[in-house]
């Protein structure tokens, strides 16, 4: 358990002082969400995946009528009806969903490994991916849109089906892939232009980007000091404790604080790869659902992280993925506290 806690607590110190030099009257709440957190954490241990597990479809309708709420009545920030605002806190349903969509699937797999080369349940199973995925793509956010496909996929493609099933929803995806422009919003379009050529709408998406990168530079090897980044300060760098937490950092502690997060980022993988291994020769229906739900999780986090620093670095465009720990957040924090919580 403390192979995997104490990177979680040195990447949460790293987000602490980073909103300390570029924000610090949200450093409360941010310490707040981390011990909320913790009992999340432990609360998960004591309860057991398996109870979850017993109850994943419950809460995947659960989840799913809360996701419905947040698009009918959820609060609209910058264009977008992500969170129920509870006075107290903002709650986004898409957030903590992913540990349950992740447990639902790694059951759905498991329950079905006889059944799967029928195509009615692969269908069926597609349709369980398609409803949330749908709802979270239109509130919109794409981002997370994007989280759930590559859950599903992960999970998918270490499952018993039949990879001619998976080949064909390839094809067709990869057909539809064209038609996909015009179902998106206009910021989205921009993000994916300005990523091509960021010199186009230097005014827009594209000045997030070069912000973005002209502040990781600007930090050079042991960065400017903590609260002595000024592309954060003079808010050249828009979204400095959420989407672009990573360039602020990297402007305040420099390449050496980023490969200390980065090296974090490491340990904390590698310790999930031993798991996965641990549970890989899956001999009964226990062992193969905590061999599917540890991929699910494992490439939910993993692709949000990297996701996150390619938009950091400019080598992915702009798509509203936080980064696990350091982004500012509580809905995410929490989350995924209570995800590790979880593991076996």
């Amino acid at each position: 358990m403390f192979s995997i806690l104490l990177p979680l607590l040195f990447l949460n110190f790293f987000s602490f002082f980073n909103l300390l030099g570029i924000k610090k009257e949200l450093l409360v709440n941010q310490i707040v969400f981390f011990f909320i957190g913790i009992c999340f954490f432990f609360l998960a241990k004591k309860v057991g995946i398996f109870f979850f597990r017993n109850n994943a479809k419950f809460f995947y309708w659960l989840f799913i009528f809360l996701l419905v709420v947040t698009f009918v009545i959820g609060s609209e920030i910058r264009g977008s009806r992500r969170w129920i605002d509870f006075y107290i806190f903002n709650f986004q349903s898409s957030e903590f969903f992913k540990i349950f969509f992740v447990i639902f699937f790694a059951d759905f797999f498991t329950r079905f490994k006889k059944d799967l080369e029928d195509p009615k349940v692969f269908l069926k199973s597609l349709l369980y991916f398609l409803l949330p995925t749908f709802i979270i793509f239109r509130q919109p956010d794409l981002g997370n849109a994007l989280v759930y496909l590559v859950i599903y996929f992960s999970i998918l493609l270490f499952s018993s089906v039949p990879k001619k099933y998976i080949l064909y929803l390839l094809v067709v995806a990869v057909l539809l892939l064209p038609s996909s422009w015009f179902f998106l919003h206009d910021y989205q379009k921009d993000r994916i232009v300005s990523f091509i050529n960021p010199s186009l709408t230097q005014r827009g998406t594209g000045y997030n980007m070069i912000q973005a990168i002209i502040t990781v530079g600007s930090g050079k090897f042991l960065g400017k000091g903590l609260g002595y980044g000024t592309q954060s300060q003079l808010f050249f760098l828009p979204e400095n404790h959420t989407d672009f937490a990573f360039s602020s950092l990297v402007e305040q502690f420099g390449f050496m604080g980023g490969l200390v997060v980065l090296g974090l980022y490491f340990i904390l993988m590698l310790q999930m790869v031993k798991k996965i291994f641990s549970f890989a020769q899956a001999k009964d229906e226990e062992t193969l659902f905590t061999f599917y739900f540890l991929i699910g999780f494992f490439s939910y986090l993993t692709f949000q992280t990297l996701v996150n620093l390619g938009m950091n670095v400019g080598l992915l465009p702009i798509v509203g993925i936080a980064l696990p720990f350091i982004s500012y957040g509580g809905s995410s924090l929490v989350s995924l506290f209570f995800s590790f919580g979880l593991i076996p």
